[in-house]
């Protein structure tokens, strides 16, 4: 027995020691746990506790928001806090910005009762014209029908053109404010669709690819051809060269330990095809390049004449420089159509060729879903390829009319396909990525497993290298152990009040 016992002794000695338990594990564990209780009982019942919830999302890290679009995030108020820095005024009459600096001039010049284009501070002190203005830069005020209203989804494309020439400037304090938001609200990455690359025009070009668009193979030496003359044309590669520095330019000075962004640029559906596909080539190039742009998207309405006509063809010129660049990332806006927005054969295909023709990497919107042709199709090579849809709950009720059961993130939930929750144009609908949480928990009663995970699926499909990826990780497995101990130390405190009311 002795012997048996100092062999026992000797082997323990030599043997590789075993790894302590980390500190706090069971800690984090209970934390955790409690956390996921209070989450319940505030989805629990006919009517989830709303007050309550918005108060947990909104302290509750939400990794990133990957489906968002820069000038639609910024909210009206920022636009008109810009007029006087730019040197503009906004029209009492039309709402829309005088850009022509003799307009704005004589006006300045003119006493403050006659002057028909205000300044910022003449904006807000004029109650009018601001309550008028803010219902055409934004939805406000849709709901409770303040005023005479244009269909939601004309209403939200045409509020672009209202703050369009401010949008388009002052680009850096844009970004901090969307910078200082995002904090606020524990959001630590963006990745914004930011500006349009630059287009040529060729008619010439044109009318072959409108002809060639059934024929894949004449198509191809089409699309070769046109982007070997962008390659020779020095006027186009400096004015992508200039573009890329003016993101850069603008991106200085947002990163940092608390907070990342990361920049998409984008094509518009709307423009004749030589000019979407040299868009399209100056895009992939830049996010070729391995800087802070990072992918290419497409955007504009997609129920209009030109964007339902030319959607196969945009879609085989993805496909086609996938094909030459295929490490440059796509999140591609398909399938953004409900019953009604378009002819039912207009439903059938637009998620299905997204993935299959041009080989996006993550699907944005995606409410056709349940007119697809291909549907079940289309899910099972979404999970099977890891391909998440982008939510944006706001957005597809306001512009659809999409939400609650309609919805199809019921069905990509069941089918396991992958999601994240973002915010599209925040600034327009005038909500957060807070509100988004909110809604989804209070509609679908996920449960807070699944809510953590949306979270962090943020982080895990960003077009981020996988360092970047790891280090949002670790910090939001930090900041998540923050948020449960706090969770768990109120609901602690709610229980033991409880306690002393029934004694």
């Amino acid at each position: 027995m002795q012997k048996k016992l100092s062999c026992l002794l000797v082997a323990l000695a030599f043997a590789a020691p075993v790894a302590a338990k980390e500190p706090g594990t069971a800690t984090r564990h209970a934390n955790e746990a409690a956390t996921a209780r209070h989450y319940a009982a505030l989805v629990a019942g006919a009517e989830p506790k709303l007050a309550e919830l918005t108060m947990f999302f909104t302290q509750m890290p939400k990794g990133g928001d990957l489906h968002h679009h820069y000038s639609g995030s910024i909210y009206a108020e920022q636009y008109v806090d810009f007029l006087d820095k730019q040197g503009v005024c906004v029209n009492k009459q039309t709402y829309r910005i005088e850009t022509n600096k003799e307009v704005v001039a004589a006006e300045r010049a003119k006493p403050a009762k006659e002057r028909n284009c205000l300044s910022s501070a003449e904006v807000y002190a004029d109650d009018h014209t601001w309550r008028e203005l803010v219902q055409r830069w934004s939805n406000k005020d849709f709901d409770n029908h303040g005023a005479i209203q244009p269909p939601p989804d004309r209403l939200f494309f045409q509020t672009f053109g209202y703050f369009g020439p401010v949008s388009n400037a002052n680009f850096a304090e844009g970004l901090q404010e969307l910078k200082k938001r995002a904090i606020a609200e524990n959001v630590s990455y963006i990745e914004t669709m930011f500006k349009m690359a630059p287009a040529v025009s060729n008619p010439e070009f044109d009318a072959r690819a409108w002809q060639l668009v059934n024929d894949d193979a004449g198509l191809k030496v089409a699309l070769n051809n046109w982007m070997e003359t962008l390659a020779r044309d020095p006027a186009f590669n400096k004015t992508l060269g200039d573009f890329v520095a003016k993101i850069d330019e603008a991106a200085a000075g947002i990163d940092d330990e608390r907070f990342t962004m990361r920049y998409q640029t984008y094509v518009l559906r709307l423009l004749n095809p030589s000019q979407v596909f040299s868009s399209m080539v100056g895009a992939f190039k830049a996010a070729a390049a391995g800087g802070k742009i990072v992918g290419v998207n497409i955007v504009g309405q997609e129920s209009t004449a030109v964007s339902m006509r030319d959607y196969t063809l945009h879609m085989k010129m993805f496909g086609f420089l996938k094909s030459i660049y295929p490490d440059v990332k796509v999140a591609m806006h398909a399938g953004e159509l409900a019953l009604g927005d378009v002819p039912p054969e207009g439903l059938k295909f637009h998620i299905d060729q997204a993935l299959v023709v041009a080989n996006a990497d993550r699907i944005g919107h995606g409410i056709d879903l349940a007119h697809e042709t291909n549907a079940v199709g289309i899910m099972r090579k979404m999970r099977q390829d890891d391909v998440p849809v982008e939510i944006n709950l706001t957005s597809n009720a306001f512009i659809n009319g999409l939400k609650g059961e309609h919805h199809p993130i019921t069905l990509y939930r069941k089918y396991g396909v992958p999601y994240v929750i973002s915010t599209d144009d925040a600034g327009v609908t005038r909500h957060t990525l807070s509100n988004e949480y909110v809604l989804f928990a209070s509609r679908y009663k996920p449960d807070y497993a699944e809510m953590k995970k949306t979270s962090y699926n943020s982080i895990r499909y960003a077009f981020l290298p996988p360092a970047e990826k790891t280090r949002l990780t670790r910090q939001l497995d930090e900041r998540f152990a923050k948020f449960e101990a706090e969770v768990a130390g109120l609901a602690k405190d709610v229980a033991k009040k409880q306690r002393a009311k029934t004694k």
